[in-house]
């Protein structure tokens, strides 16, 4: 359940409505401070919509951070996302192996994101040797977006869970097919 109450767009002045146009339980927590949820969703919005990088490389990088930190809330919404941008079942499927340590079928480049966003959110970093795979198959552009997208949902992540924001009903389903590993 979660900390603070929600809030609905007609609990907002009309100065701040706009910001329940994507009525999701994240921004009707976020919006307790209105001009945080503003920069904040700007940052969201550059990552889904304004990045170069390839968008089905951006999703499974996300879908492993919500996996490794066992974000239902993260999870479940990039992977209904992800299908929007690309990302299969056996994509998902294969970044569960991976992050097993089990071999999958996914190319060379997506098994080195997968493994930029294990090691920048279990260790902090990316390794020298994750980052120069990276670096050689990456324009500068693609990898800095890519470290500030795993960056920001390791912070999404962290909001979601102190907050104890709840999954929708209509995204609970996607739990339902990738169950989250427990303990």
């Amino acid at each position: 359940m979660a900390r603070l109450p929600y809030r609905d767009r007609e609990d907002l002045p009309p100065e701040h409505q706009d910001l329940l146009k994507r009525n999701i339980n994240l921004y009707r927590m976020l919006v307790h401070s209105p001009n945080a949820l503003r920069r904040f969703s700007g940052l969201g919005q550059y990552i889904r919509f304004d990045s170069k990088l390839d968008p089905r490389l951006r999703e499974l990088a996300i879908l492993q951070v919500g996996w490794l930190t066992r974000s239902k809330y993260e999870f479940s919404h990039h992977v209904r996302i992800g299908r929007d941008f690309g990302v299969g079942d056996d994509d998902i499927r294969a970044m569960i192996a991976e992050t097993e340590g089990r071999p999958s079928a996914l190319e060379p480049l997506a098994k080195a994101v997968l493994r930029a966003a294990r090691e920048m959110t279990t260790g902090l970093a990316a390794s020298d040797e994750t980052f120069a795979e990276l670096a050689a198959a990456l324009p500068a552009e693609h990898l800095t977006d890519l470290v500030v997208t795993i960056g920001f949902y390791n912070a999404v992540v962290r909001i979601l869970e102190t907050m104890q924001i709840d999954v929708e009903d209509d995204y609970r389903k996607y739990l339902d097919e990738f169950p989250l590993p427990t303990g």
